[in-house]
């Protein structure tokens, strides 16, 4: 039976996360849609669900302080989702003790008693906080913040540790192949032109009618630079090789008026499922959909010559963790070796099918020099044919806007 109490659904979510490999977003989308849940009370799942995994290891940190010892793995979710309540939401104290230790089964006493501690002794604790090392006041892996301080330096480590640690803004991007930003102004409260590109609104909450009409896509402004570099022209045919979901392939299709050609491919039954409801739902007329598996030595496309590739590669997101609020929990320090080699194949193998003359972007949605110019130099090494043009990135910290890198190419 579904449920309808918000911090039961909450605790089963989080217990979902944790017991599988599942993005936090799927789990929760599950969630919500499974449930009797009123509006406010999806509303506190979600903050609560998102604020456990964002707050982990500064949750962690306080559960220790009146419980070293192990606890089973059930309990101390019901503990971070309590704690999380008392120290960064706006509910009663003694309405989060009551409706969390009633989560609690046998646990029901321990759990009653740390969380009294916990809003006896808050202030004390809160000092200790400010102490504790960064990763865990921003709760991060502490490898990952450490590999940014080397690259970066502690400061700016740590400034980008609390920028991941912030919910993110809501930005859509406007599509001009059914509508204009002036026309959704004038029918949307709480929207408003964002300062980092022409195309988008900020949103404080996303008309649903919207996304159905195909009038905007949920995109970062970030993610438009690559499809901006690579200039995709009216008549063009131009391959969109890792495209799935579909934002970018929908915007290469605004910068085309939906002529010329482009063919977008991915390898996930899924992924590509998702990329066609995305792309007749904005109005893209000039795309086919393909499934290609890039890792393969002589993938089979219909055609060859492409006037223009984008190739926006798989990646450890590293950028878009504000966003992307679990990614920091899946990373580890061997996918910084792995993927470098992944990205590098599937260019190798992506880049006959450019045409001489040809151009084409790299990008991910990545801040570590491993996925970026590291790759880039991989490229230039291992194929010869191609000439590195410009590269530009985006810094969350320095931009306000989600990590990214592109290097744009010309193939002789």
């Amino acid at each position: 039976m579904a449920d309808d109490n918000p911090r039961q659904s909450c605790l089963r979510a989080l217990q979902q996360w944790e017991s599988s490999r599942t993005f936090a977003d799927d789990v929760l989308h599950r969630t919500l849609e499974g449930s009797r849940l009123t509006t406010v009370n999806r509303a506190f799942v979600t903050e609560a669900f998102y604020g456990v995994i964002r707050n982990r290891s500064l949750l962690d940190f306080v559960i220790e302080r009146f419980r070293p010892s192990k606890l089973d793995g059930r309990t101390r979710l019901v503990l971070q989702l309590g704690l999380y309540q008392l120290y960064k939401m706006r509910v009663a104290p003694h309405a989060a003790v009551y409706e969390t230790v009633n989560l609690a089964g046998p646990a029901r006493s321990l759990v009653n008693a740390i969380l009294r501690k916990a809003i006896n002794q808050k202030d004390a604790v809160l000092s200790d906080v400010q102490n504790a090392p960064a990763y865990i006041r921003w709760s991060h892996p502490e490898f990952l913040y450490s590999r940014w301080s080397e690259e970066h330096g502690s400061g700016a480590a740590e400034g980008l540790c609390q920028w991941n640690n912030e919910p993110a803004k809501i930005y859509v991007r406007t599509n001009q192949l059914r509508s204009t930003k002036e026309a959704l102004l004038e029918n949307a409260d709480g929207a408003k032109p964002s300062s980092l590109h022409a195309d988008c609104l900020e949103v404080d909450h996303l008309p649903g009618n919207w996304i159905a009409a195909g009038v905007v896509y949920v995109q970062d402004p970030s993610t438009l630079l690559a499809c901006e570099v690579l200039d995709p022209r009216p008549g063009e045919k131009v391959l969109d090789a890792c495209a799935a979901p579909g934002g970018k392939t929908g915007y290469l299709a605004q910068l085309m008026a939906n002529s010329g050609s482009v063919l977008a491919c991915d390898y996930e039954p899924s992924r590509l499922a998702r990329l066609r409801e995305n792309l007749a739902r904005l109005g893209v007329r000039n795309t086919t959909v393909m499934k290609v598996d890039w890792l393969q030595d002589s993938p089979s496309l219909p055609d060859t010559g492409f006037d223009a590739v984008l190739l926006d590669v798989p990646c450890t997101n590293t950028g878009v963790i504000r966003r992307r609020t679990d990614v920091r929990w899946r990373l580890t320090p061997d996918d910084f070796r792995r993927m470098p080699k992944l990205q590098t194949r599937i260019a190798e193998n992506v880049v006959p099918y450019l045409r001489s003359g040809g151009r084409m972007v790299y990008s991910t949605c990545s801040v570590e020099p491993e996925e970026n110019e590291q790759v880039v130099a991989n490229i230039g090494e291992s194929i010869p044919r191609l000439r590195l043009i410009s590269t530009k990135s985006i810094l969350p910290t320095r931009d306000g806007m989600d990590g990214a890198f592109v290097a744009l190419f010309s193939k002789d």
